[in-house]
């Protein structure tokens, strides 16, 4: 007979578990044959920690606005990533996008081009489509052009490009976030076919939720020719002017405002856009940490990591938590609109992005005392997180951070 323990035993000890952790408001995730139970976060009861030495290394550990991407089930040996092991891709990033009423001509095109400091010029088509109810504006583009119009963190994205040539949906983070859209479902088209979201990527388009593909765009009925968005000098180029020439009733973005703000108002632009703190985008969550610890005098930043490995293991796991919290420091948006500033120098203070959150966190830490150390420090991470259970937790593994990169 063998030695292992037979079915039916390891049957009882797997539903014994599982009993368990549902008795104790758990849930059970098999990974890789490894069995992992965690207890679901509560309200003002923050998650257990993972040790920081199981974790990626700080010096490693990239911190990222990429999409949040879902593989195709395609089989690998028939799957190649449209653009993979090519060129990167140079952005030109729009300034403007419009809406015309009807379908843009050639002629037309070519004389928004010529507008003073208009550099580049498309033309995709537009539709406004229903999914299961929710009304979602969408452009219809050619991957294999379209790239160099979106962040460069998208454009370097093989798999957002080969999904919208698969025919399926790429949505805004933002409107994924907002109507509870999660990568990799199906979503039913009102009247249409079903569509995969394969990917959710910040595409820096306002009032646009998704991209999808010529084809599909026209077989759902969108409109040809209408969106034009131009590239030129963040500022510069003229909105009128580019209303004269598509006619009345076009809709201007201004993708670039924020520069427009600066441009009118120099004098109040240090009070009407986010508190800058410069700390760039630093290419490892280390040195992210080391710079923002920086704006406030005495705190360690292996406060600011332990923090950020409970929070959402160093952006891996950005919420929503159960009690409202974003972002990889998990801010709560009250505390936000006071203590969010704008750390890598876009012009916002985006609670998504590491480069704001994590120095926003030093900033909000340092408000309540952090830098005088001792009882001052953790009286400030209580109010990061009002338990002391919490605080002991992210003072074990500060002082493990400090061994660790010594």
């Amino acid at each position: 007979m063998s030695g292992l323990p037979s079915f039916r035993a390891v049957m009882l000890m797997v539903i014994a578990v599982v009993v368990a952790t549902v008795a104790t408001g758990g849930v059970i995730v098999l990974l890789d044959g490894d069995l992992v139970s965690g207890a679901r976060q509560r309200s003002g009861e923050p998650e257990p920690a993972r040790s920081p030495t199981a974790a990626p290394r700080l010096d490693q550990l990239v911190p990222t606005l990429a999409p949040t991407l879902v593989p195709t089930t395609a089989p690998a040996g028939e799957r190649r990533e449209l653009g993979e092991g090519g060129h990167g891709v140079t952005v030109t990033p729009p300034r403007v996008l419009a809406i015309a009423r009807s379908q843009v001509p050639e002629q037309t095109r070519l004389r928004l081009g010529a507008l003073k400091n208009v550099r580049k010029v498309v033309v995709v088509d537009a539709g406004r489509v229903k999914l299961t109810g929710t009304p979602l504006n969408l452009l219809a583009v050619d991957p294999a052009h379209f790239r160099s119009w979106t962040p460069q963190a998208v454009a370097d994205q093989p798999a957002v490009w080969s999904a919208l040539a698969r025919g399926e949906l790429v949505a805004e983070s933002d409107a994924a976030r907002r109507y509870g859209m999660v990568p990799g479902a199906y979503y039913q088209v009102d009247g249409g076919p079903k569509l995969r979201l394969a990917a959710s990527a910040p595409l820096g388009l306002t009032g646009v939720d998704g991209l999808v593909g010529v084809d599909l765009g026209r077989s759902l009925g969108f409109a040809p020719g209408v969106a034009v968005l131009l590239h030129g000098r963040p500022g510069r180029i003229s909105a009128a002017g580019v209303r004269k020439l598509l006619g009345a009733g076009t809709q201007v973005a201004l993708l670039d405002a924020a520069a427009r703000v600066q441009k009118r108002r120099p004098t109040a632009t240090a009070q009407q856009t986010p508190q800058s703190v410069s700390v760039g985008r630093p290419g490892t969550y280390l040195e992210l940490y080391r710079l923002a610890a920086a704006r406030c005098p005495g705190l360690s930043w292996t406060v600011l990591a332990a923090i950020g490995q409970v929070e959402s293991g160093h952006g891996r796991n950005n919420g929503p938590s159960s009690a409202g919290a974003l972002g990889p420091m998990q801010f709560m948006p009250a505390t936000w609109k006071h203590y969010g500033v704008d750390g890598d120098g876009d012009g916002k203070a985006d609670i998504w992005s590491p480069y704001d959150a994590v120095p926003s966190a030093a900033g909000y830490l340092c408000a309540n005392g952090a830098g005088k150390g001792g009882e001052k420090l953790r009286k400030a991470i209580w109010f990061y997180n009002h338990s002391w259970d919490y605080v002991n937790k992210v003072m074990g593994i500060a002082e493990a951070y400090a061994r660790t990169y010594a």
